[in-house]
């Protein structure tokens, strides 16, 4: 099998959570692939397993059995520091809750990846306004978080997801604390750094707008795919 086109792979990969002598299957056996430039969208009820599939893909997990691949890399063989590296410089995270740190500006937020892998300070600078204005956050770099509303801090953690040219940027349920004309806004936005640029995007959501813009739909129940749906979308 040619695995290079796949960014990420998971074989017969399970998740189980003991609540006492209860065992919780989040995630059950499940095999995924997740090609390069992919737009796609893991959706379900709660409980599914979706946030979980996420948060292993991006090492915040660890499976219980099964095999997680990030560009051909096997996650579990990583050392704690191999992995951090993995996440900081090939995996982009957007937070439902932006995650962003309040005392910091917005291009500080956005640079912080970069200052953490070492980048000189004008090679930052240049990225990071880069970004800031494909974002649409050009002249609010100064501002903080608690200076900004909700779709604009949203932009910030977009901007610091993508600063790095990550492999996959791994978006869980980004739009669930805007109003529905930002949210639009967001969508168009990764939508528009999915087609120009080929980030490789893969959501976690209960929104339908955001079901409705993936061109790949998985849908889980009880920790396994009911169904994988690759859609031409118009436009």
């Amino acid at each position: 099998m040619d695995t290079h086109t796949h960014i990420v792979r998971l074989e017969r990969v399970s998740k189980i959570y003991h609540q006492g002598k209860i065992a919780v299957h989040a995630v059950d056996n499940l095999d995924l692939e997740i090609d390069v430039g992919d737009f796609c969208t893991l959706c379900g009820p709660s409980g599914s397993g979706k946030t979980t599939v996420l948060n292993m893909i991006g090492g915040l997990d660890v499976p219980t059995s099964g095999h997680i691949y990030l560009e051909d890399r096997k996650l579990a063989t990583l050392n704690r520091s191999q992995l951090s590296r993995l996440r900081r410089d090939r995996i982009g995270f957007v937070f439902q809750a932006y995650n962003l740190i309040p005392v910091m500006t917005a291009y500080e937020n956005a640079e912080f990846v970069l200052r953490l892998q070492g980048q000189p300070e004008t090679q930052c600078r240049e990225r990071v306004m880069a970004i800031l204005k494909e974002v649409g956050l050009e002249g609010l770099e100064h501002r903080r978080p608690d200076e900004m509303s909700g779709g604009q801090q949203q932009r910030v953690a977009i901007a610091r997801a993508i600063v790095t040219n990550p492999a996959v940027v791994l978006a869980d349920e980004p739009t669930a604390n805007v109003d529905s004309v930002t949210a639009g806004a967001l969508l168009d936005l990764m939508q528009k750094l999915n087609e120009e640029n080929n980030i490789t995007f893969l959501f976690s959501t209960h929104d339908q707008r955001v079901m409705d813009r993936a061109r790949r739909l998985i849908r889980l129940r009880d920790g396994k795919i009911e169904y994988d749906d690759v859609r031409s979308l118009p436009g």
